[in-house]
């Protein structure tokens, strides 16, 4: 085959990959949150942010904007994009300013089994070029769409994870993309696969973020990994007292005899009396759960 003739079918079969990419249909973008409205140093309406978000899902080529669907269609997804800060930030070493824009976009989808909810941030940033009102504005407006292709590949990332059979995810937590790893993670520890636990325990231990550490042990307590349960108490030390609390009933709701020691010992014994009062709550719930499955057990024996 000749070498123009070669490069001619190897573009025509990329486009038809690029082509067989599923496409998302979404319903028309919702924008929330307190930061749109009246913001000086975007210049811009909630209205203007939802168009320039519709703008940028469209032009992924992933996504398509739908009502919400008929009767035995497949129904869309909902997006709230919501903006918590716009500002100006110096950084080390560099005389400039910069404009910083976050964004956290909600995906939820509703009327199958169960519900479907997801969550993607990015930030984006721009060099303010001229120390000026309009240099300042036309730096946030370039954050703002940098953050806004930020989230819709995130989107597309999450939406692609879910749609993966558990050994291609397990090979993705190989990936060199930290986000591919991420949506991954998230998404086997949603199907309670046992790849999941591993790193999630691990994240417990570097993880800083307070709400990215509670989202962990919410997984983990989802999962019902009591492989987790060391990881948890040893996270209790030098923590503060409405965290402990949080901790004691996330090994409560794991539970297993390691959860039920550390919970008799903590309700006998702890400094605090209403982490004494959480442990001794949390105890009593992992008894009555024991007893009611136990019951169950035996009622479907008698039934045999």
């Amino acid at each position: 085959m000749k070498p123009a003739l070669w490069f001619a079918c190897c573009v025509v079969l990329l486009g038809a990959c690029r082509s067989q990419a599923p496409r998302y249909a979404v319903a028309p973008v919702e924008v929330s949150g307190a930061t749109l409205r009246d913001n000086a140093l975007l210049g811009l309406a909630p209205e203007g942010v939802a168009t320039l978000f519709t703008r940028a899902l469209t032009g992924s080529k992933r996504f398509e904007v739908k009502g919400e669907g008929t009767p035995g269609e497949a129904r869309p997804w909902r997006l709230t994009l919501d903006v918590p800060f716009t500002r100006e930030v110096l950084k080390d070493g560099d005389p400039r300013s910069f404009a910083e824009v976050g964004a956290n976009l909600t995906l939820e989808r509703f009327g199958g089994e169960l519900p479907q909810r997801y969550e993607v941030v990015g930030l984006g940033e721009a060099p303010v070029m001229e120390d000026s009102p309009d240099g300042r504005q036309a730096a946030m407006r370039t954050a703002l769409e940098a953050v806004l292709h930020q989230v819709t590949d995130s989107a597309v990332l999450q939406l692609t994870a879910i749609g993966r059979e558990d050994d291609a995810l397990v090979l993705d937590l190989r990936a060199e993309d930290p986000r591919i790893r991420e949506f991954a993670l998230r998404t086997l520890a949603e199907r309670q696969h046992p790849a999941a636990a591993p790193l999630l325990i691990e994240r417990l231990k570097e993880s800083t973020d307070s709400e990215g550490l509670r989202r962990t042990i919410g997984s983990l307590v989802e999962m019902k990994a009591r492989v987790a349960v060391p990881a948890l108490i040893d996270l209790a030390r030098g923590r503060d007292i409405g965290f402990v609390q949080e901790l004691v009933f996330a090994v409560g709701e794991i539970g297993g005899p390691e959860a039920e020691a550390y919970l008799y010992t903590v309700a006998q014994g702890h400094d605090a009396p209403s982490v004494q009062a959480a442990a001794q709550q949390a105890l009593e719930t992992l008894y009555a759960s024991r007893k009611h499955i136990t019951a169950e057990a035996r009622g479907r024996d008698h039934a045999d």
